[in-house]
């Protein structure tokens, strides 16, 4: 699917790029409002769902009802801190794919995966 340029989606695919703190759409948004006061929130959601069903961004999930974004479409892991919420890219470590284990059970098609440690961070556990 072509899409037509848009300077809205531009902005925040930009800013979206230039952090690695996995933001929520509100925290695009208040970003994005410094240099765009008059983008609204809906037209950040709309966009994020695009670019997320287009694969240009990762939406990630981790288990509190809260969707935060990841520029890094590649396949990485996840580690989320319990104590303040950071959100840590992973580098797969695992040899294969760890999909295989799923696929070989009488579950139905798998898709995908995503791969989420919890624990504390080693900056919440200095404190």
């Amino acid at each position: 699917m072509k899409l037509k340029y848009s300077r809205q989606r531009e902005a925040i695919i930009e800013c979206l790029k230039n952090r690695h703190d996995h933001p929520t759409a509100d925290a695009l948004f208040q970003a994005l409002r410094l240099n765009n006061p008059r983008i609204s929130l809906g037209t950040v959601y709309r966009n994020l769902g695009l670019l997320t069903e287009l694969g240009k961004i990762n939406r990630i999930s981790c288990g509190d009802g809260i969707e935060r974004y990841d520029y890094i479409t590649d396949k990485h892991d996840h580690f989320v801190c319990r104590k303040c919420g950071k959100i840590i890219d992973l580098e797969p470590k695992l040899k294969g794919d760890i999909k295989h284990h799923a696929v070989h059970t009488d579950i139905g098609r798998v898709d995908s995966h995503a791969l989420i440690f919890y624990g504390q961070c080693r900056e919440c556990l200095d404190i």
